[in-house]
């Protein structure tokens, strides 16, 4: 499932882990949602809770928030 959602990825001194953060998700879901030792390994675990959050909210007949866009306008 290709998605849109936002990712906030960040290195965290206290966990020494990469902890992220979907901003779409905030409010529904307990932030940061998931983690890893690598920025990869951190997004991929990120992508893999849009995937199941938004297959669960689909089968349970849940409203699924919009993707947000970034516009950024030229100086």
């Amino acid at each position: 499932m290709k998605t849109n959602y936002s990712m906030i990825i960040q290195w965290s001194d206290v966990d020494q882990i990469f902890l992220v953060t979907i901003p779409e998700f905030i409010g529904r879901v307990r932030m940061p949602c998931t983690h890893g030792d690598t920025h990869e390994e951190a997004a991929q675990h990120g992508l893999e809770v849009i995937e199941t959050f938004l297959e669960i909210w689909e089968e349970e007949g849940k409203s699924i928030p919009e993707p947000r866009a970034l516009e950024l306008v030229a100086a």
